[in-house]
């Protein structure tokens, strides 16, 4: 027990067994390598993917503190659900994106079978706001011909007029 100056007396400081240590430790490590994983899975994704898209709700903590086994157990629970969402957008965003590539490819190869159709960069996992559309060529008269090519759009639409 520890006596101060003024008489007061403080508890003796509680110190954890050495296998709640090793708990801890292993929980620690853990906990690091799931959020390693949480932002490389973010990070191949990006911009397409953030964190947003697979956030957990977060608990309300007033002030540091330590936590026990069991808020850390929590705490890689949920960070190891959180990996587990963020593998799932980015496979179903490698889906979209490989579906997209594929549309692209039959649409250079055949542009008379998807006329009018409009693929967004996005899409395809591209910067920028442009896309590709197969539209006639020559306007109507290549309409009534059937002649059609794949543009790929200037970029963004002009802003409307204020």
């Amino acid at each position: 027990m520890v006596v101060l100056a003024d008489s007061t007396r403080l508890a003796p400081p509680v110190v954890a067994p050495a296998d709640e240590r090793a708990a801890r430790r292993t929980l620690r490590a853990q906990i690091a390598r799931l959020e390693r994983e949480l932002g490389a899975a973010v990070l191949a994704a990006f911009p397409h993917v953030t964190d947003a898209d697979v956030q957990a709700r977060a608990a309300a903590v007033h002030g540091p503190r330590l936590l026990g086994l069991g808020e850390l157990e929590r705490v890689r629970d949920e960070l190891a659900e959180r990996v587990r969402r963020a593998h799932v957008v980015v496979a179903r965003r490698a889906e979209l994106e490989a579906d997209s590539r594929a549309l692209l490819e039959e649409m250079l190869r055949d542009p008379a079978r998807h006329r009018h159709v409009r693929l967004p960069l996005a899409d395809l996992g591209e910067h920028g706001c442009g896309a590709y559309l197969v539209r006639p060529r020559l306007g109507i008269v290549g309409r009534c011909m059937g002649w059609w090519q794949v543009k790929l759009s200037s970029g963004c639409p002009r802003p409307a007029p204020a």
